[in-house]
């Protein structure tokens, strides 16, 4: 009984993100977030959640705001009260980078993160971005607005980051950081988001599926996990530095694209921001690795058990990114 609840909340989750990117109106999409975001809150009401009962009260609640100022939004432009197509826009993009969690109207989101299993984090990191970004997609256009939430986002991402214990709330920094580079990625086209979002969701979900398997959540976990198997502690490293964009792994093939079209459209600026503040990123993984590698403790020893062959198809994805550069470095 309770399988065939979960599948039935699962289905309409699923079906709300994509009511919102196959709507023709302003209400359909506004129907599907609220579908995609209310059939979620049973999936973080769960006992394998740290906080189950914290997390979904707070993730409600700065949701529900949100989606209000979408619906008096809308309600109000149509009904010609007198807001012009800027400030409509406007409030729209407001209320749709707080429901991302885009800096910074980021205040929300680590702390639910913390609270949440690795299941429920790679939703809220991965799927519960599609619906918000297709709509901010319809309203962007490369102005000050977003280049401030741009370099907001990719500044607060990386230099918050830095002091943190908790993998959780890295991973939500990082993803913070990841979402000035998908705003990027719309000024050109959508093919070049779609190639970004699709490697850093096929990343992501082998580190959280690893982070899973071996019920890691803070960084003394990480540091003591070179007891265990040397080719598995090579193996996360990698994807580490995939995530962060680190040359030749898979990661820095969307990053290069997204470089190459604002080099190409004079962004020097913009491109030179981007990839000091993922330089911050890349430290704090790298720091990850390196304690690892290093430090060799006896205490804290963690569990060994084999790893899944999902997660050596996903981490065998990441080293494409070897092949791609070699052909980049051949045919440039």
């Amino acid at each position: 009984m309770l399988k065939m609840l979960s599948d039935f909340i699962f289905k309409y989750y699923n079906a709300g993100t994509f009511i919102t990117i196959s709507g023709y109106s302003w209400f359909s999409m506004w129907l599907g977030l609220e579908i995609n975001f209310l059939f979620i809150i049973p999936l973080f009401n769960s006992t394998k959640n740290f906080f189950p009962s914290e997390s979904p009260l707070k993730y409600f609640i700065t949701q529900s705001m949100a989606s209000t100022v979408i619906f008096f939004a809308i309600f109000f432009f149509f009904n010609n009260f007198e807001i012009f197509k800027f400030e409509f826009s406007l409030i729209m993009n407001f209320a749709i980078l707080t429901k991302m969690g885009a800096a910074p109207f980021h205040f929300w989101f680590p702390e639910i993160v913390e609270g949440l299993s690795w299941f429920n984090n790679f939703l809220i990191l991965t799927w519960q971005k599609i619906a918000p970004m297709i709509l901010i997609f319809y309203f962007f256009e490369m102005n000050y607005f977003f280049l401030i939430i741009i370099i907001a986002s990719s500044m607060i991402g990386s230099f918050l980051g830095l002091n943190q214990t908790s993998l959780r709330k890295i991973l939500a920094f990082s993803s913070i950081n990841h979402i000035g580079w998908l705003l990027s990625s719309m000024t050109f086209s959508l093919s070049i988001w779609t190639i970004y979002f699709t490697i850093y969701t096929l990343i992501l979900s082998a580190l959280t599926f690893f982070f899973n398997k071996f019920q890691m959540y803070y960084i003394f976990q990480m540091i003591n996990f070179s007891n265990t198997n040397k080719i598995t502690n090579l193996s996360i490293f990698m994807i580490l530095f995939s995530l962060g964009g680190l040359p030749p792994f898979l990661g820095f093939m969307p990053k290069w694209l997204i470089i190459n079209s604002l080099i190409s459209n004079n962004l020097y600026l913009l491109s030179s921001i981007l990839i000091l503040f993922t330089l911050v990123t890349l430290f704090y993984y790298i720091r990850l690795a390196f304690s690892a590698l290093v430090n060799n403790f006896d205490t804290f020893t963690l569990p060994r058990p084999k790893m899944q062959f999902s997660i050596w198809i996903l981490n065998s994805i990441n080293f494409t990114g070897l092949a791609w550069c070699t052909w980049l470095c051949l045919n440039f």
